[in-house]
């Protein structure tokens, strides 16, 4: 890694991690199957269920032979070199095949969550021109059918095919009427490594999606320099992993693709309500995930064991977990001499009582996990760490074909989003905004090239939109989002994210939205979590099975979750100066949610949306 610092030597203003891999022009996506396929062709790469709770393998040469039947009925119905192709299902084996598929019959594909509204599909096939949409799930049709009369008119043209299992993907692969192995071959090698690969559309925070140009440079080559710098997470041989994540995010899908580049096998849950039976069954050895799963996992722990009367035991767990992680890293840092004989005592009490049963939950063979997306508490990583699952945070975004930082063993910053990958470069401009450079850079906005020549600066960064910092080895920690800034009437700058994030952190608390600009203070708003809050409530011997509502109207509930959220309003406020503190906040009866419209698929918080249906409340609070 090479460093340019600015005259200040504390101050580091650009890292970059030299590159480990080039691709030449004339590479795609679908040369890393290829090629594993050459090399081992009976090796595992994906894994389906028997429907007797058990999984089968599927070797990398039965998922080729599938990919090609498909790709050839893509082009039997239309497609060509270039043509899109939306895919709007939830995770699943069959993404992944005609995910392949489409590359190998030249297509683009344009991933739809599945969740989508009627009018941001008709958003997404009118802007992408996509004619062909393939469902995982028959009761998606009505709505893409609606999107499509929406964007082209009744008589659209697209036409919609189901993925939903083997037989669904026979049909499509019974379309191949005359199209030979050569025709194939020859729409396959169509694309660059310079040419589109998929149109991923932003989240849409702050206005309608976009569509990120994401290349089979952005895609293969930022997986061929991932790999290497990610091999002691990613594993060697036996390694696993169970994709729970929407393969319509581009993190899940970079994943997918860098899994069947190293060879690493690959399950597929697409319902979460199975989630903890397939982690059993499959027994992954690393795993991907969004930082409400951490939080969901360690909340849920503490509850349990709350309601099983070992409260007690497991916070002096918790804690020593927390303490012993945060002594390792000191030690790592150097400003430490690592946890001391009593503390590495009570870890090895602890692994034996609660600890080991954690692991189990997830598995029982997870050796690391990753967290992506948005920012996750430091406390809550330092408790998987210290448990002995090392949870490791990267940085991206939809334009930067997600992971374009990362932590990784023996080099890991619990607090930052970790050095950047391989043959990239992160930049702090003079405000502090993170721009990024490098192989994994998006191509431009679908049909915008206003939007995309605002996307860069002079010297070809990205603009990322994020505020951060390097420290002097070159780790990016992630402050808050530019456009987010709060700036109070008094002139003070608030970045709300941090607090936002120790306020989230409490076991009570499902989203916090903190408000104040223009305001003579900061204030927030509190949704609680509706199914911790009646699990704590029974716990207190306030009532079973009390909403929010009746939690907040009865006398001494009401009090105590008041109160509650005051210790961790109090806790967020300690990280910040006293003008910048929270100062009054609301607690809310209502759940923050993508189908309230408050979160994006992604999971992203759309400020905006929250700030203007709670205007009310917010008037109430400034008064």
């Amino acid at each position: 890694m090479t460093t340019a610092e600015t005259a200040q030597d504390t101050v580091i203003r650009e890292t970059t991690t030299e590159p480990i891999a080039r691709i030449s022009d004339d590479v795609n996506v679908t040369h890393g199957v290829l090629a594993l396929a050459e090399a081992q062709p009976d090796h595992p790469v994906y894994a389906v269920r028997n429907g007797a709770g058990g999984w089968l393998d599927v070797t990398v040469t039965s998922f080729l032979e599938q990919v090609r039947a498909v790709a050839k009925g893509l082009i039997g119905l239309g497609v060509e070199p270039g043509s899109k192709v939306a895919v709007m299902s939830a995770t699943s084996y069959s993404w992944a095949v005609v995910d392949q598929a489409i590359w190998f019959a030249g297509g683009i594909s344009v991933p739809v969550y599945e969740t989508s509204s009627t009018h941001q599909i008709a958003h997404l096939l009118a802007d992408s021109q996509a004619k062909l949409v393939l469902i995982g799930d028959e009761a998606l049709r009505t709505k893409v059918q609606s999107g499509a009369n929406m964007a082209h008119g009744k008589n659209s043209g697209v036409e919609i095919y189901p993925i939903a299992g083997t037989a669904d993907l026979e049909e499509i692969a019974a379309n191949a009427t005359n199209v030979t192995n050569s025709q194939l071959e020859a729409a396959r090698r169509t694309a660059g490594a310079d040419d589109v690969a998929t149109l991923v559309y932003t989240s849409g925070t702050t206005g309608k999606p976009k569509g990120a140009r994401i290349t089979h440079r952005n895609l293969a080559e930022g997986a061929a320099n991932i790999v290497p710098f990610a091999s002691d997470i990613l594993g060697e041989g036996e390694s696993r992993t169970l994709l729970f994540l929407p393969l319509a995010h581009v993190l899940a899908r970079a994943v997918q693709l860098i899994c069947l580049h190293r060879g690493i096998q690959v399950a597929h849950t697409g319902d979460t309500a199975t989630l903890m039976e397939d982690l059993s069954s499959f027994r992954p050895t690393w795993l991907l995930a969004v930082p409400r799963v951490f939080e969901k996992v360690y909340h849920s722990a503490a509850a349990k064991a709350e309601a099983e009367g070992k409260g007690r035991i497991f916070e002096a767990a918790r804690a020593t977990a927390v303490q012993y992680s945060q002594a390792v890293q000191a030690a790592a840092d150097g400003t430490g001499s690592g946890p001391g004989l009593g503390l590495r005592a009570k870890h090895k009490l602890f692994a034996k009582l609660v600890y080991g049963k954690l692991l189990e939950k997830l598995g029982g063979e997870v050796t690391h996990m990753v967290s992506g997306a948005s920012p996750l508490s430091p406390e809550i990583v330092h408790f998987f760490t210290g448990i002995g699952v090392p949870v490791q945070e990267g940085y991206g975004l939809t334009e930067s074909t997600a992971p374009i930082t990362l932590n990784i063993p023996g080099a890991t910053r619990i607090g930052s989003v970790g050095l950047p990958v391989p043959a990239n470069t992160v930049k702090i401009a003079e405000d502090g905004e993170v721009l990024l450079k490098g192989p994994v850079i998006f191509d431009g906005y679908h049909q915008s090239e206003a939007a995309t020549g605002e996307a860069f600066d002079e010297e070809g960064f990205f603009r990322s939109g994020d505020l951060g910092s390097l420290d002097a080895d070159g780790f990016l920690t992630i402050t808050g989002r530019k456009k987010e800034l709060i700036v109070t009437a008094g002139g003070k700058n608030v970045y709300p994210t941090p607090l936002e994030e120790t306020v989230r952190s409490h076991a009570l608390i499902a989203q916090t939205v903190v408000a104040g600009d223009n305001r003579p203070f900061v204030a927030a708003l509190v949704f609680p979590d509706p199914e911790a809050v009646a699990a704590w409530a029974q716990r207190a011997g306030y009532g079973e099975e009390l909403t929010v509502a009746e939690v907040l109207a009865h006398n001494g509930a009401g009090a105590a979750l008041r109160a509650e959220v005051e210790r961790a309003v109090q806790a967020a406020n300690e990280l910040v100066s006293q003008a910048e503190s929270i100062r009054e906040f609301r607690i809310i009866d209502a759940e923050i949610s993508e189908s309230s419209g408050h979160l994006t698929p992604s999971l992203k918080l759309i400020r905006a949306k929250v700030l203007s249906d709670y205007a009310e409340t917010l008037e109430e609070i400034y008064g």
